[in-house]
C-alpha cells in the first residue's frame, strides 16, 4: 500500500508539472521484426502525444525484460517497456530464467498482443539440410547468447537429440549477420525467432535465387517429439504454425512452431499514461500495419484472448481500454 501510495504521489507531481513520461522501448536487432515495429510504435505513440517515446536497439526479449527490470525510474519520469516473446516474459516473470532467479521481473505488466513469431531454421536447398537431425556436422548460429532465440533453438535440438557440440561450428549470431554468413557460404544455417515476414530473410531468399540456389525452412512436424518438447515446456504459450510459402519463396508451405509476442511495462507506469498508449496505438492501426507486415495480428481480439493465460497481469491501464471496448468484463 505505501509503495502504491509513494508511486502515485509521483505520478501526480509529474502531471503537475505537466511532464509527459517517457517511455523506452526496447526493440531488437536490426533486420528483426522488434526492431522495426519499436520504432513505428514509439513514432505512434510520439505524434499522438500518449508520452514521450524513444525506441532503442537491443539484443531482444531478455535486454529488454532486465531494462524494464534496472532502469525503469519513476522518480526521474523514466520507464522502460519491452518488445519480448511470451516464453521470455513468462521465464523472467517466475524467476527460471538465470537471469531473473535472484530478481523476477515481477513488475512487468502486459499492455497488448502484437504478434506471432515463427521458430526459423534458415538453410538453403543445396546445403541438403532436409531436418533438425542433419546439422549435425555443419555450421550453425543458434542466435544471440541468452537471446528468446538461443533459449528456444536448445529446446528444438534437445527435442531432436542433436548436441550443439555436435556442429562442426557452431556460431552466436543476429538475424541480419546469419543470413549475410549463410548468403557467403559461411554459415550452413541459422535458428531465428521471429514475425513474418523478417526483412533480413526475404533478402537472403532473394540472394539466393540469384545465385541459383533457393531458400529452405526446416519443418518441424508438430507430431513429431522435437515439437511436442517445446509444446509441454511452453503449454499455451507456443503453438503449431504454418508459414505460406509465398512469404519467402520457398517450394511448399512449412509446418513448425511460434511463439508469441507482447509489450510489456513496468508497474509503476501511471494508469493514465499505459491507457494512452493502448489507445493510440489501437486508434492508428492501419498506420502500424502499413509500417510493419507482422503488425496484421496486431488486435484487440488478440490481446484480449491473452488475458488470464499468462501468469503476468495485465497493466490497469491496459484493462480499462479493454473494458471500454467490451472485451473485458
Amino acid at each position: 500500500m505505501r509503495k502504491s501510495l509513494i508511486l502515485l504521489a509521483l505520478s501526480l507531481t509529474a502531471l503537475a508539472l505537466g511532464q509527459k513520461p517517457k517511455v523506452v522501448i526496447g526493440t531488437g536487432s536490426t533486420g528483426g521484426v522488434f526492431f522495426y515495429y519499436g520504432t513505428a510504435m514509439a513514432d505512434i505513440l510520439n505524434k499522438a502525444g500518449a508520452v514521450e517515446a524513444q525506441p532503442v536497439q537491443t539484443g531482444g526479449s531478455y535486454d529488454n525484460l532486465l531494462l524494464l527490470r534496472d532502469r525503469t525510474n519513476p522518480q526521474g519520469n523514466t520507464f522502460y517497456c519491452a518488445l519480448t516473446t511470451t516464453d521470455s516474459a513468462y521465464v523472467a516473470y517466475t524467476g527460471e530464467d538465470p537471469r531473473f532467479k535472484e530478481k523476477p521481473a515481477k513488475s512487468q505488466r502486459v499492455l497488448f498482443y502484437m504478434y506471432p513469431s515463427f521458430i526459423h531454421l534458415v538453410t538453403s536447398e543445396k546445403t541438403g539440410i532436409k531436418l533438425v537431425q542433419d546439422l549435425k556436422g555443419k555450421r550453425v548460429s543458434t542466435g544471440q547468447p541468452g537471446s528468446s532465440t538461443e533459449n528456444l533453438a536448445l529446446l528444438v535440438l534437445q527435442g531432436a537429440g542433436v548436441k550443439p557440440e555436435s556442429f562442426a561450428k557452431r556460431e552466436r549470431l543476429p538475424v541480419a549477420e546469419a543470413a549475410k554468413a549463410l548468403a557467403e557460404g559461411t554459415l550452413d544455417a541459422f535458428f531465428w525467432v521471429g514475425g513474418l515476414p523478417t526483412s533480413s530473410i526475404v533478402e537472403l531468399s532473394q540472394t539466393l535465387a540469384r545465385k541459383g540456389d533457393r531458400i529452405y525452412l526446416v519443418p518441424i512436424d508438430p507430431k513429431s517429439t522435437t515439437a511436442q518438447v517445446v509444446l509441454k515446456r511452453f503449454p499455451g504459450l507456443v503453438d503449431t504454425y504454418k508459414v505460406p510459402k509465398s512469404v519467402y519463396n520457398t517450394r511448399t508451405d512449412v509446418p513448425g512452431l511460434a511463439t508469441g509476442n507482447i509489450v510489456v511495462c513496468p508497474e509503476s507506469l501511471p494508469e493514465e499514461a499505459a491507457y494512452a498508449m493502448v489507445k493510440a496505438v489501437f486508434d492508428n492501426l492501419q498506420t502500424l500495419r502499413t509500417a510493419v507486415a507482422a503488425a496484421k495480428d496486431t488486435s484487440l481480439e488478440a490481446t484480449a484472448r491473452l488475458y488470464g493465460k499468462l501468469p503476468i497481469p495485465f497493466h490497469p491501464g491496459a484493462e480499462r481500454y479493454l473494458k471500454e471496448k467490451g472485451l473485458l468484463k
